[in-house]
């Protein structure tokens, strides 16, 4: 299976939407689409679905065109950030209601339900109703529903930004677990950075309604095509060059009092602040505050005012 994004345009009348979005989306393969709010990500994937239809452009599945199509002829499922189950059915109902429609034989329904259950870990909550479980153990419902109905392509819009930072950790790591243990096709949106950085096999990142860069995490997060991307992804300092074009380093890539540097520039330290097992170094250089991580033990030795010489591993250079 493959999905096809070819040249695929959708307007608003205020001027905002989407414009020439082309993606190559493998079978099994994680991708997702990250952006801040209004950058495109969620039209994008309603369009998949089919619940917004597009100006021009094609979508395909196995090379059949499928943008003309209903959500319910599509074969995709799509999962909100609300749970959106029926508060007066149990769980097992509220699983089955989808397969009763496609008209799925009871034993089989019974089945299916019951090992869909299993594998997101709530086949113990088969008779309870929704409102007697946790929003994390809702959402897992809602996923199991989506799956039940076998799509080729599952869509997940922002489904874990309702859950507190611990539960989302915990999800994202069992969405991961689902996803490879079925193979599934999925796409998911989310404007959490780090979240994308953990569960993709790829990652979309937009930009009021363009790509601005696609990539593996580690590619989009070592080598950013554009300073949007290296503003977006991660930390990033920024410090203007003679010749008029802009350097930027990770905090991580900082260096204070380096030995033998062949570059260095002077800082004065103005905050140490420690966080967990590294320490937040900021530096003023002229009129610009320069950052640094660096390992607790050897942050010790640095205090307030201090003098320091800095230079960079790496760094990058836009215009």
């Amino acid at each position: 299976m493959k999905l096809q994004v070819k040249n695929v345009e959708k307007l608003y009348g205020n001027g905002d939407g989407i414009r020439d979005i082309n993606l190559d989306i493998e079978e099994g393969e994680l991708l997702t689409l990250l952006g801040p709010s209004g950058c495109g990500k969620s039209t994008i994937l309603r369009t998949l679905g089919g619940f917004i239809s597009i100006d021009k452009g094609q979508i395909l599945i196995d090379g059949k065109e499928v943008h003309n199509l209903p959500p319910e002829k599509r074969s995709t499922a799509m999962v909100f950030q609300s749970y959106n189950l029926w508060p007066h059915m149990t769980i097992f109902e509220n699983l089955a209601f989808g397969l009763k429609i496609k008209k799925v034989p009871k034993a089989e329904m019974s089945k299916r339900i019951e090992n869909m259950l299993k594998l997101v870990g709530m086949i113990d909550h088969i008779k309870k109703y929704p409102t007697q479980l946790s929003g994390g153990q809702q959402q897992r419902i809602a996923i199991a529903r989506a799956l039940l109905l076998e799509p080729t392509v599952l869509l997940l819009d922002e489904p874990f930004s309702a859950l507190d930072a611990k539960i989302r950790v915990q999800m994202r790591e069992e969405l991961k677990q689902i996803q490879q243990s079925l193979n599934m096709t999925v796409v998911f949106v989310t404007h959490d950075q780090e979240e994308a950085m953990a569960v993709s096999d790829r990652i979309v990142v937009m930009n009021k309604g363009v790509i601005e860069q696609i990539g593996s995490p580690t590619e989009i997060y070592d080598n950013p095509t554009t300073r949007y991307v290296a503003t977006f992804i991660g930390e990033m300092n920024f410090l203007k060059n003679t010749d008029g074009t802009t350097l930027a380093v990770r905090p991580e890539d900082v260096v204070i009092n380096a030995d033998n540097a062949d570059t260095s520039i002077e800082g004065i330290i103005k905050t140490i602040m420690i966080l967990g097992h590294y320490t937040s170094i900021s530096m003023e250089v002229g009129d610009t505050t320069v950052h640094a991580y660096v390992p607790r033990l050897k942050a010790n030795k640095f205090s307030i005012n201090d003098k320091v010489s800095i230079s960079f591993i790496k760094y990058y250079t836009y215009n």
